[in-house]
């Protein structure tokens, strides 16, 4: 079956579940880009001040409650992620199975829950071991700042699954033609960012701001859209 046939067969089979109701599956890909949001930019443990660089000076300017509210959204990131790839396998992959595009976005969806999962997993120590945390005073300034140090892109660099899913949902819509044409055009940008940032400076964590921001929109596009796949 070509991509073609395969496109044509999904819209037969949605076109009804389309034009009746409106998918919710995809809303979990909706609220894990806002939670992500949260948990890894208004949660942002870096704190102003320091031009020259930081030291482990830095540690008595550390926000603890911002990390451990970065924990508990970003753990619950890490649960819709891995419940949005499942429900994409359990909904779309049967129905193109043949596009191997539509298999990378799940695979990719549950990589960045793996990696993430270490990610805030390492904002939740800052938020146990730095003054007023459950085990304060376990670590001294220089065992704070090694956990800062892991900090600086720790929840940011897991976001690339995410965009790597990106990617293939641009070509199922650009190229196959089983997802809104917009959506594609969307979810090109994320790729070409991240690539560009990456190739000319070396940046490990861009994908970190882009991520939860195209994850949000493309699946709201999904829910309230078109698209062929969604039913």
């Amino acid at each position: 079956m070509t991509a073609t046939d395969a496109a044509s067969a999904v819209r037969t089979a949605s076109a009804p579940d389309v034009s009746s109701r409106r998918a919710r599956w995809p809303l979990f890909g909706v609220a894990a880009g806002l939670l992500g949001a949260v948990a890894t930019l208004v949660t942002d443990i870096h704190p102003e001040g320091y031009p020259e660089g930081f030291t482990p000076k830095v540690i008595s300017d550390v926000s603890q409650t911002k990390a451990h509210i970065s924990i508990v959204a970003g753990f619950l990131v890490v649960a819709l992620l891995l419940v949005l790839a499942g429900a994409w396998r359990r909904r779309v992959e049967p129905q193109v199975p043949g596009s191997t595009a539509a298999h990378v976005v799940s695979g990719a969806l549950t990589a960045s829950a793996a990696a993430l999962t270490l990610g805030y997993g390492w904002k939740g120590a800052l938020a146990v071991y730095l003054p007023g945390g459950m085990d304060a005073g376990a670590f001294d300034r220089a065992g704070l700042y090694v956990l800062f140090m892991l900090n600086d892109f720790g929840s940011f660099i897991g976001w690339l699954g995410v965009v790597v899913a990106a990617g293939a949902i641009a070509w199922m819509a650009l190229r196959e033609r089983t997802v809104s044409r917009w959506i594609g055009a969307v979810s090109v940008l994320p790729v070409l960012v991240v690539t560009g940032f990456v190739s000319a400076t070396g940046l490990p964590g861009f994908q970190g701001i882009v991520g939860p921001l195209w994850l949000a929109v493309a699946f709201l596009g999904l829910s309230f859209g078109r698209s062929p796949i969604v039913r």
